[in-house]
């Protein structure tokens, strides 16, 4: 699945404040909890929660990918943030992250899962795209520039 596919103009937030990594997790699981009317706040915080101790999801270069599989989730969910201010996600280079792209899917979609994480690994190891969603002002914006870049 592509991954502007996953988006919409109402999953992309630019400048979002957070102030730490529970928060940003629990603000993930809030937004995705009411796209997905069968799985709870909770069952999604606890999900992310338990994928973040096997290490974390902050993959470098202030970019942070958390994810997790729920066995209720129909269809998988995704969510883009350009924080306001960096928050520290115990990212692999210990630099704090401000590029997060939330990705919830449902337990059956392990190799579809796994795809779409090299997708965005992909996306966000070029110094070029992640630059240009620094620069980006605002949420339409942001879902363009993810639109042009996962075209």
């Amino acid at each position: 699945m592509p991954i502007i596919d996953l988006l919409s103009t109402e999953t992309v937030i630019c400048d979002l404040q957070v102030g730490s990594k529970k928060r940003t997790l629990d603000t993930i699981s809030t937004l995705v909890s009411n796209r997905a009317d069968n799985i709870s706040q909770d069952d999604i915080f606890t999900g992310l929660i338990e994928r973040e101790r096997l290490g974390s999801t902050g993959i470098g270069k202030g970019v942070a990918i958390p994810h997790c599989r729920l066995d209720d989730l129909e269809k998988p969910i995704g969510l883009f943030f350009k924080l306001s201010k960096s928050v520290d996600f115990d990212a692999i280079d210990r630099e704090p992250v401000d590029l997060i792209f939330a990705l919830v899917v449902p337990s059956n979609c392990c190799d579809e899962h796994l795809s779409t994480l090299a997708q965005l690994a992909e996306l966000f190891d070029d110094d070029h795209n992640r630059s240009r969603l620094r620069q980006c002002t605002n949420s339409i914006e942001l879902y363009q520039a993810l639109q042009s870049m996962t075209s």
